[in-house]
């Protein structure tokens, strides 16, 4: 790690903090609002609209909430991926067949209990649709720094519409970046969806 490297990592960490504690001190009112406002806004978009397979992800309670979108995905007869974090930090993908079929796992996390298909699944996926904790105006997301959702964006097909899901206040003019990043195509708040060239 060179020395610009190491000054994006120590930026990176400082950002994460931050954004955390934001989260975290949001009430519950406003967390229920705005999982559904993106679950609208992300209904809305052209792309998934017309998108059979969404991959997502089950949020965990200091992320913007999926719970709303994943049953208005299953309720419309999309398939949804889901993510299943394996030891080595990596993303297999399994079939979500409904809020009573995910079980807890590491981390707190919430995982399908279905079969996985594999790593490379997520190349199926019509809109893929990650967490993160902000992203600037370049489409570059800041994440917790495991790199799991790095290496899946780099198995999405190219031209898939891939998108985070942040509070406003998260799309930033710039975040720290380093070489294994990954930019997505857009962000989408509770206003509506901010499309980037770079993703």
């Amino acid at each position: 790690m060179d020395h610009s490297d190491a000054e994006a990592a120590a930026a990176k960490t400082a950002l994460r903090d931050q954004l955390l504690t934001a989260r975290r001190r949001r009430p519950l009112s406003e967390r229920l609002e705005v999982a559904r406002a993106l679950r609208d806004r992300l209904l809305a978009a052209p792309e998934l609209r017309v998108a059979p397979t969404v991959a997502a992800y089950v949020a965990t309670p200091d992320e913007p909430g999926t719970a709303p979108l994943l049953a208005a995905l299953r309720e419309a007869g999309r398939r949804v991926l889901l993510p299943v974090l394996l030891p080595d930090g990596d993303l297999d993908w399994a079939p979500y067949t409904g809020e009573t079929d995910l079980a807890p796992q590491r981390y707190g996390l919430l995982e399908p209990t279905a079969a996985p298909l594999g790593s490379a699944a997520i190349g199926g996926a019509d809109v893929v649709v990650v967490p993160g904790l902000a992203c600037d105006r370049r489409g570059y997301r800041l994440g917790r720094g495991g790199g799991s959702y790095d290496r899946a964006l780099a198995r999405v097909t190219p031209g898939t519409f891939t998108c985070l899901l942040l509070h406003d206040e998260e799309v930033l003019e710039r975040v720290p970046v380093e070489p294994h990043d990954r930019p997505v195509r857009a962000a989408v708040t509770p206003s509506g969806v901010s499309r980037f060239r770079a993703g």
